[in-house]
């Protein structure tokens, strides 16, 4: 589902009786707030008898120069519900058409199939590397249009299992 911004609604009443509010919200930017625990505990509680335990784990692939210890680039995903998602994937372009990238995403994929998990995602934006992923068996599953503003975000998956689990 997707909302647009450009297209303001009514503006409503959070409290229709006119009573004073009950609660108040307030917005912060700290990845750290205390909010977070909340907001997992409160969404793990709700989807663990559907799905199970999240089990979060994050699985960071690194790439260096040999005897250097700064990364030059890798992956990193995250494994939650037996799905793999990675979040982030950069290559310098020196490293890129050498077939690392691939040898990136196959390590990403033993690890996902190591851990039992259904399959793997990622999103790319349209000037990104959709037909990359695409030539490593990853296909689109949706499209968000004008994400940013004159592109597209590609959402694209491998499924590792026959069935649904």
């Amino acid at each position: 589902m997707t909302k647009r911004l450009d297209r303001p609604e009514a503006a409503s009443e959070p409290w229709p009786d006119g009573a004073a509010p009950r609660v108040t919200i307030t917005q912060t930017a700290a990845q750290a707030d205390p909010v977070v625990p909340v907001l997992l505990a409160g969404l793990t509680a709700h989807a663990a008898p559907q799905a199970g335990p999240p089990d979060a784990e994050t699985l960071n692939l690194v790439v260096r120069a040999p005897g250097e210890a700064a990364p030059l680039g890798g992956l990193q995903a995250r494994i939650f519900y037996r799905w793999m998602y990675i979040s982030l994937f950069h290559l310098p372009e020196t490293l890129r058409g050498q077939g690392l990238g691939r040898a990136l995403l196959q390590r990403a994929e033993a690890v996902a199939r190591a851990r039992g998990c259904t399959g793997i995602w990622l999103d790319t934006f349209s000037f990104q590397a959709r037909p990359f992923y695409e030539s490593c068996g990853f296909g689109l599953f949706a499209t968000l249009p004008d994400c940013p503003p004159g592109h597209a975000r590609h959402y694209l998956m491998k499924r590792l299992t026959d069935g649904e689990a």
